[in-house]
């Protein structure tokens, strides 16, 4: 018997929150050098950050991530957006670097990059994106401050005596960028807004994202007449806002240099023709399907369709679909999957929508199957994964959701909600061992290490698993605690 609340995924497909940014498995073979006598990195940043330091201030920022309300849990939006990242990340200059995109539920225009690769968009972003190389267009510009260092060589510019001072201040400038107030109540008044004046980008930083940014985005096979299309989409943001400057123009100045230095630049290199990336579009719809109340977010689909206005027919039926999904109308949202069918849209993005509205009419056999012929042409996509674990835990199918976690486990072995599945499916089997076992494994991908260490604790003390089982299970807790030694070690020189 199906739990009334189901299915979780139909209802909240986007509003879900918590988890960390997904690195997918991708080829990140080095292309041919394209620097194109890019500034020199410098090592100002060492004064202070080693590479091992940032990687630490990485790790402790996805941990508020993974965490955090304000991050958007949605696989598709996350993986579309970590694809998008990795491949710009292939052609920046620091081909050893790695990235980590996550999405902020924020409707304002903004994007930032921290300490370690890890870069935040807030949604605002995508549905102000006129196509995906403006979206790349803004993602190469982080990326580009990341492989200059530009934060860690302003926060070692200042000096910090200890290192946890400056992992605090990076975690205290994830706050203020995707919430200023929230921020500067993270410390004091006076503290806050002094660090948010020394970490603000200088317009020499800019003009040094935006030569990179720009390399990067021809490198990597888009429109480069997106980046100052872009900050005409900025320019227009700031001229219809009632003065009110767009997040990102507060954190990253704009000037007329900037603006007409892109220009020229643009202007010197050949016209190439982009064919658009059809994921770009349905993932904007899906986000503005989540912005405002349901039914409002109805009418705003349905005048759209009516009134002509939109970019792409598909992708605008996509998003009501899902807005209909949000307002508990089901058969309206299956009859924009079938006109999605009709009109030949092949996805694996219409096989979720589907699976996901079938199982909202209470059709759980024929979702299920949507879900494992899905994955079955759609090996790698991983909300197909998400959606038919989660329907065979709500359906008490313990066993089968054990077989299918564990096979998928082996494509996605960094999902921790796969993990969270695999323990309430052993939960409801009444394996304790398996059961913290498998929390322990999913606290390890939020970065948790000290609840991963508590689970494992548990899942050692456990009686119901044989000598193998027990001897793996000891040998993760002490491997772990390893770890936090070594950690810890780190912090104290």
């Amino acid at each position: 018997m199906m739990p009334s609340g189901f299915p979780m995924l139909a209802e909240s497909a986007v509003g879900q929150f918590s988890g960390k940014p997904y690195e997918p498995d991708l080829d990140l073979s080095l292309p041919a050098d394209s620097s194109n006598q890019l500034p020199e990195l410098g090592d100002a940043s060492q004064t202070v950050l080693s590479a091992r330091d940032e990687e630490k201030i990485a790790n402790q920022i996805l941990k508020q991530v993974a965490t955090s309300e304000d991050v958007l849990d949605d696989a598709e939006v996350t993986d579309y957006l970590q694809a998008l990242g990795m491949r710009l990340g292939a052609s920046s200059p620091d081909k050893q670097q790695k990235f980590y995109f996550f999405v902020l539920q924020e409707r304002s225009i903004n994007a930032f990059a921290m300490p370690g690769g890890v870069i935040g968009v807030h949604t605002g972003l995508f549905t102000s994106s006129n196509s995906e190389s403006e979206l790349a267009s803004v993602l190469g510009h982080e990326i580009g401050h990341v492989t200059q260092h530009h934060l860690a060589r302003m926060l070692a510019s200042q000096k910090y005596d200890m290192f946890k001072n400056i992992a605090a201040t990076a975690l205290a400038l994830l706050v203020m960028r995707s919430n200023p107030q929230a921020g500067m109540g993270a410390m004091t008044a006076a503290s806050a807004a002094g660090i948010q004046r020394q970490i603000d980008y200088t317009r020499e930083h800019e003009r040094e994202a935006d030569r990179v940014g720009l390399t990067i985005l021809q490198d990597a096979g888009f429109d480069v007449r997106a980046m100052p299309a872009f900050f005409n989409t900025l320019q227009r943001a700031t001229r219809f806002s009632d003065g009110n400057m767009p997040s990102y123009l507060r954190t990253h100045p704009m000037t007329s240099e900037r603006i007409a230095d892109m220009g020229n630049r643009v202007q010197n290199l050949p016209y190439k023709q982009v064919s658009e990336n059809p994921a770009f579009s349905l993932m904007r719809a899906k986000i503005r399907a989540f912005e405002g109340a349901p039914t409002q977010m109805v009418e705003e689909f349905k005048n759209n369709l009516e009134e002509g206005r939109f970019q792409n027919e598909q992708s605008e039926h996509y998003g009501l679909a899902y807005a209909y999904l949000r307002a508990n109308q089901a058969k309206n949202a299956q009859q924009q999957v079938q006109w999605l069918e009709q009109h030949g849209m092949v996805s694996p993005y219409l096989v979720t929508l589907k699976a996901l509205t079938l199982a909202k009419l209470g059709q759980v056999a024929e979702a299920e199957q949507q879900f494992v012929q899905g994955l079955q042409k759609y090996t790698q996509h991983r909300m197909l994964a998400q959606g038919e674990a989660e329907l065979l835990i709500r359906s008490n199918q313990w066993a089968q959701a054990v077989t299918f976690i564990q096979k998928q486990l082996s494509m996605f072995p960094e999902d921790p909600k796969l993990y969270d599945w695999l323990a309430a499916a052993y939960q409801g089997q009444g394996r304790q061992m398996l059961r913290h076992q498998a929390l322990g494994e999913s606290y390890v991908r939020k970065y948790d290490l000290p609840r991963a260490i508590d689970q494992f604790d548990i899942a050692s003390k456990a009686k119901d698993g044989d000598f193998y089982l027990q001897s793996k299970v000891e040998a993760r807790l002490k491997a772990l605690r390893l770890q936090q030694a070594r950690d810890k070690d780190d912090d104290k020189s």
